[in-house]
């Protein structure tokens, strides 16, 4: 009888180790993912103590809603610096201003600097010649102001009885009653109330325009004294790669800005001295006045100097018309020989700006900021020139 034997048990197969190594470095399997959430397996170890509300869910960076909100965020945050700028843009104006007068007084410090003066005495020199200039335009202009002003009220009855004495006026007067209504009107009480309104308002605009310059010169004080460091620390935001070009460009621009104020301020204290011989020749009142007037408008680019040439003229008129037509011819004669003769001579080494770009600059700068724009739209012209020049030409040539 055969004895049947029975198979031995197999002995449990050993771990592998190397595969055992390669499950741990692919980390633990990934969890399976359901409608409500990715399923943990059994083995899952439980919450950490340092956690005791569970473990957080999943990030709603990526959601929809937090996009919205960021973006609509975004657009507010947005609006509400345009505001802001808007809201300040009038101080904005006079900080420009400011910095632009310092740039254009910085070639006179410079100046004095050479000569041995210390800087501090230099801009203090500087200023005080500058103050004086808005100090003898507020003496100059001012008064006879006030005085014509005050003259024209009180014989405006007077003026509106010498109408009725011209054919045209009479007639007109007698269709449609347009001196007795103007009459009743001046005589009445009305016509004192919105005067004195009309005065106050005149009086707040001169204050602010005082208050303005005062502002504008104890900036450009400040803008004077601290040039130097502004310069530093605005081209330190470059880096230090392109710091030394970025440098000459920079000064290079400033030079230019300085030249272009000092030459237009050279130009304008010509015109003003040229007017005030004139006029004193001619007699007409108020020369002083009328002369700085022609110098100050003469620095808007343009038209300024028609506007002076025009005040001035009107003034001669008053005098007798042959004054103001000898006016008008010596502003027409003058006004030629300034731009073909004294401004090239002026600006040749101050200001690269081809004649197109600056009629395009003034015009565009005035469009955006009104007299302040035209004039610092031939600097700006030139600046971007420059820069096109320098180097954005230079990478075309390159690419």
């Amino acid at each position: 009888m055969s004895e049947h034997h029975s198979p031995a048990p197999e002995a449990p197969e050993a771990p592998d180790p190397v595969a055992a190594d390669s499950a741990d470095a692919a980390g633990p399997a990934e969890p399976i993912l359901t409608s409500a959430g990715p399923l943990q397996p059994l083995d899952a170890p439980e919450d950490p103590p340092d956690l005791p509300f569970g473990r957080p869910g999943r990030s709603m960076r990526n959601h929809p809603f937090v996009f919205g909100f960021t973006a609509a965020l975004g657009v507010l945050t947005a609006w509400w610096l345009v505001q802001a700028v808007m809201s300040a843009s009038s101080v904005i104006i006079l900080i420009v201003v400011s910095l632009f007068l310092a740039i254009g007084l910085n070639p006179a410090v410079e100046a004095l600097q050479r000569r041995g003066l210390p800087r501090m005495v230099a801009i203090t020199a500087v200023f005080l010649c500058v103050t004086a200039v808005f100090v003898a335009f507020g003496l100059a202009v001012v008064p006879p102001l006030t005085t014509q002003s005050t003259d024209f009220v009180e014989k405006l009855p007077q003026y509106v009885r010498e109408l009725q004495d011209n054919p045209l006026i009479r007639d007109l007067d007698e269709r449609f009653q347009i001196l007795e209504r103007l009459q009743q009107y001046v005589t009445s009480g009305d016509f004192g109330s919105q005067m004195f309104g009309g005065v106050l308002g005149f009086g707040q605009v001169l204050i602010g325009a005082v208050f303005n310059s005062l502002t504008v010169l104890v900036l450009t004080l400040y803008f004077l004294g601290s040039l130097n460091s502004l310069k530093k620390m605005a081209y330190r935001l470059v880096p230090r790669s392109r710091r030394t070009r970025a440098s000459l460009l920079g000064d290079q621009i400033i030079a230019s800005i300085g030249g272009y104020v000092a030459g237009n301020l050279i130009i304008s204290l010509i015109a003003g001295v040229t007017t005030f011989f004139f006029l004193v020749l001619m007699k007409v009142p108020y020369a002083l006045g009328l002369s700085l007037i022609v110098a100050l408008t003469d620095l808007i680019p343009m038209v300024g100097a028609f506007i002076g040439a025009g005040i001035a003229s009107l003034v001669g008129f008053f005098v007798s018309p042959t004054v103001g037509i000898v006016c008008i011819v010596f502003f027409t004669i003058y006004q030629q020989i300034e731009n073909y003769w004294i401004a090239p001579s002026v600006m040749k080494s101050s200001v690269d700006v081809p004649p197109l770009a600056t009629v395009v600059g003034a015009l565009l700068g005035g469009a955006l900021l009104g007299v302040v724009g035209a004039l610092l739209g031939i600097p700006l012209v030139a600046a971007i020139l420059l820069i096109i020049r320098e180097v954005i030409m230079p990478r075309q040539e390159q690419a």
